[in-house]
């Protein structure tokens, strides 16, 4: 984990001072599906992201087996059945905030972000929306988008499809801090 967030410092820091850098260790991303006989959540507080507030570039990488279900056999299924974590054990984000964002200026931005997200090993250029908030010097950000699972080659099988939905619904919540070097 500390290897992935070394590497996309490295990434963001090309020429940068350290204060248009900020860092979040554990962002939180939480899973939702909704299927007729059951609902799956899980959520993990393992992420990692990277924001250069000059360049907009914008990472992300969170731990597949960092995702905590209240069952533990749908934690099991999800890691080797769905998501094969040990052959694909991150998914990430990798791209670009469109719109520019002034971090001394307090408020709350919507913003797109461009970029390519990879899941399960396969890679998808996509634009999420988001909103960047900013208060006294604190930078947040915050989304929800949808994941279908046909789009990363993550197969449900047809003896299992009223229990797991084809769409998977993705909060992400991040709080960052100012990158000290």
């Amino acid at each position: 984990m500390k290897y992935i967030a070394l590497i996309l410092l490295v990434w963001f820091s090309n020429n940068q001072t350290s204060q248009d850098i900020y860092v979040c260790k554990n962002a939180k991303i939480n899973l939702f599906s909704s299927a007729p006989l059951e609902d799956i959540d899980a959520t993990s507080n393992g992420g990692t992201s990277v924001f250069n507030a000059s360049t907009g570039d914008l990472a992300f990488s969170v731990p597949i087996r960092s995702f905590q279900f209240q069952k533990s056999l749908m934690q099991e299924h999800f890691n080797e059945n769905y998501m094969e974590s040990d052959k694909f054990p991150n998914a990430s984000f990798k791209g670009k905030v469109q719109e520019k964002i002034d971090v001394q200026k307090d408020g709350s931005f919507p913003v797109n972000v461009t970029g390519v997200f990879e899941v399960h090993g396969v890679k998808q250029n996509r634009t999420i929306k988001g909103t960047i908030n900013i208060s006294k010097g604190a930078v947040s950000l915050s989304s929800a988008f949808t994941v279908a699972c046909k789009d990363h080659q993550i197969e449900i099988p047809k003896l299992v499809f009223q229990k797991i939905a084809e769409t998977i619904q993705v909060k992400v919540a991040a709080n960052y801090t100012a990158y000290k070097k």
